[in-house]
């Protein structure tokens, strides 16, 4: 079946960050699409983002890449270059292993939606959020310190 059918696909809000890291994506829906389409060599999300969400803590992946194509509405993304506005239509790419910390922020009135794309080894990816205390890996998050977040990493 090519033609997902998005409201049958559960919507979540659900996230591995530990508190305080948390908050900034509590207002983040996301539909897992790779299960329910048979999809197994990527993966590949719903998202949208309420007014004042943010898709992420700004992070980088050491062996994934990922791909973001807008679908409507706007929000700003946030990397080591600046600050860029995103609109419908809009394409996203992160190579992996490009240690560009990287986010969206949700700063309009309406919700932004998106299709957000990865693929690479997530078994082997590791990456860092260059703004705050965490790093991540297969096994969980951590502080720099190398010291575990008492939460689990959701894939």
């Amino acid at each position: 079946m090519p033609k997902l059918d998005l409201e049958a696909i559960e919507q979540t809000n659900a996230t591995g960050y530990p508190a305080p890291y948390d908050a900034q994506v509590a207002g983040r829906r996301y539909r897992r699409l790779t299960g329910i389409a048979g999809l197994t060599h990527m993966g590949a999300s719903h998202v949208v983002l309420e007014p004042g969400a943010w898709s992420s803590q700004r992070h980088w992946h050491s062996d994934v890449d990922e791909l973001l194509v807008a679908v409507s509405g706007e929000a700003v993304l946030v990397d080591d270059g600046g600050e860029t506005p995103v609109r419908a239509g809009d394409v996203l790419a992160w190579p992996a292993g490009e240690a560009n910390g990287h986010h969206l922020q949700n700063r309009s009135g309406e919700p932004f939606v998106y299709v957000a794309v990865s693929a690479g080894d997530a078994a082997r990816d590791r990456g860092v959020y260059p703004d705050i205390d965490m790093t991540f890996g297969p096994e969980g998050y951590f502080r720099k310190d190398g010291s575990r977040y008492d939460t689990e990493r959701l894939l």
